[in-house]
């Protein structure tokens, strides 16, 4: 019998600090009234297509864990009128899961690294920074890295013991822009040789690398279906979708050819590490199994299809309030216009 498990690799809502263009990994950056309503949206999407999360998990910093909360919110308002039986599982922090720590550079403006650092897609420290002594480096790559296999070790592999008849998972993450594109890189990592596919509409469309799929907008998200198949079933190169879902599953291995250009938000804390290979020569990695070999694998079995890439349905229609107001601080006190008017037919 098979297995299912669907994983949302989710970014946050927009920050102030998105909108002054300001670094902010470690600060705890508050989202705007636009951001706001983007994780709004995100949840009643996520609610509207029928998924029922069964762990959700959030970095401890204010703009993810509130967008992680509208996403539990929308299914309390949902379970408590189709399912009220069901359990909705509360939002667990994880410090691991927050964003690369700019040092120095926390708080300033993008344009203040020097130019010749802007194109690397990873922050470093500002001009003659390195000579003051109160300096403080960026959080380096490798870092990033044990960050995010200590997350896989101590929060996802639990989940997915061997040889346990468990019930299907719906797994939500809700991070940061450049700690996902790290988070991402360490789990393909951790997946079998050839096992992991895109959906046919990605194959036509974009058709990144593996490795490379590109930025996540704000409440963008990154939707994996994972199948394991029991020993004695053949394993078939994917599994079936849930029927909620609105894309197929690839039916054939990613090939070794060039890639496209995939969508990158311009926005700091969404800039992929490494550059997009977009050249005509260039060739696509094809995952071949290269494990860390001292981490544990995901386990024998699973098959992978990427659904969605930086998915942003949810946002359709979206229009940022005028006036600056969709750009200020969300403040949690003031109550929208449509409260106000419910209120008020109650009255």
């Amino acid at each position: 019998m098979a297995r299912t498990l669907r994983l949302f690799l989710v970014r946050h809502g927009e920050t102030v600090d998105n909108v002054a263009q300001v670094y902010a990994g470690s600060l705890d950056s508050e989202l705007t009234n636009h951001g706001f309503q983007q994780a709004t949206r995100l949840g009643a999407h996520f609610a509207a297509v029928g998924l029922t999360f069964t762990h959700i998990f959030a970095s401890p910093l204010q703009r993810a864990s509130k967008t992680a909360g509208k996403i539990r919110e929308a299914q309390l308002t949902r379970t408590s009128t189709d399912t009220p039986e069901a359990r909705v599982p509360d939002v667990v922090h994880v410090p691991l899961l927050m964003e690369q720590d700019f040092g120095s550079m926390e708080g300033k403006k993008w344009y203040d690294q020097p130019p010749e650092q802007k194109s690397s897609g990873v922050v470093s420290g500002g001009r003659g920074s390195k000579e003051s002594m109160d300096f403080v480096d960026i959080e380096s790559k490798d870092s990033l890295a044990r960050r995010a296999d200590s997350f896989l070790d101590e929060h996802l592999l639990s989940l997915l013991p061997e040889n346990a008849e468990l019930p299907d998972l719906v797994i939500g993450i809700v991070s940061h822009g450049i700690f996902l594109s790290t988070l991402w890189k360490r789990l393909l990592k951790r997946l079998e040789p050839k096992s992991v596919t895109l959906s046919p509409e990605l194959q036509a469309t974009a058709r990144p690398s593996l490795e490379h799929l590109g930025g996540w907008s704000n409440t963008g998200y990154l939707e994996l279906h994972m199948t394991k198949t029991s020993p004695e079933e053949p394993q078939p190169t994917a599994g079936p979708v849930p029927a909620d879902s609105s894309t197929l599953l690839a039916k054939t291995q990613v090939t070794n050819k060039p890639i496209g250009k995939v969508e990158v938000p311009q926005d700091a804390s969404s800039r992929s590490d490494d550059a997009l290979q977009t050249s005509p020569d260039a060739q696509t990695p094809v995952h071949q199994g290269a494990q860390d070999l001292s981490r544990p694998r995901i386990g024998r079995g699973w098959s992978t299809t990427i659904l969605t890439i930086n998915g942003k349905d949810h946002l359709k229609g979206l229009k940022r309030t005028g006036g600056g107001v969709g750009s200020s601080r969300h403040d949690a006190s003031q109550k929208s216009i449509e409260t106000f008017f419910k209120r008020r037919k109650i009255d």
